[in-house]
């Protein structure tokens, strides 16, 4: 899918290139902390457990319960599901290949 050009821009393009260079999960908790505000990287987290749980079906009141997230935020979440440019069902895919393969490593 091609890449939204409202949002593509030269410091778009650094942006995007700093944030593929950060190598640990420490790095990208001081890189996150130093250019979002704390209620920006909640907000974020927040939006990705709401697409996680839309996918695996939850319904509005659950996620609003376990998340404290707006049924305004939860549709415009569900809207980028299922209508987005995919980069939710991108990352969704592969947090759950990584949990799986995580768990069948200690299984080992």
């Amino acid at each position: 899918m091609p890449v939204n050009p409202k949002i593509q821009d030269a410091l778009s393009d650094q942006l995007v290139e700093a944030i593929l260079l950060l190598k640990t999960r420490e790095e990208c908790y001081q890189f996150f902390e130093d250019i979002c505000t704390i209620a920006e990287i909640k907000a974020m987290a927040q939006r990705l457990e709401v697409a996680r749980m839309l996918k695996e079906g939850y319904i509005y009141d659950d996620i609003v319960e376990q998340t404290g997230a707006s049924t305004a935020t939860i549709s415009r979440v569900k809207r980028c599901l299922y209508y987005g440019a995919d980069g939710y069902k991108i990352i969704l895919e592969r947090l759950a290949n990584a949990t799986e393969q995580a768990a069948s490593k200690e299984q080992e």
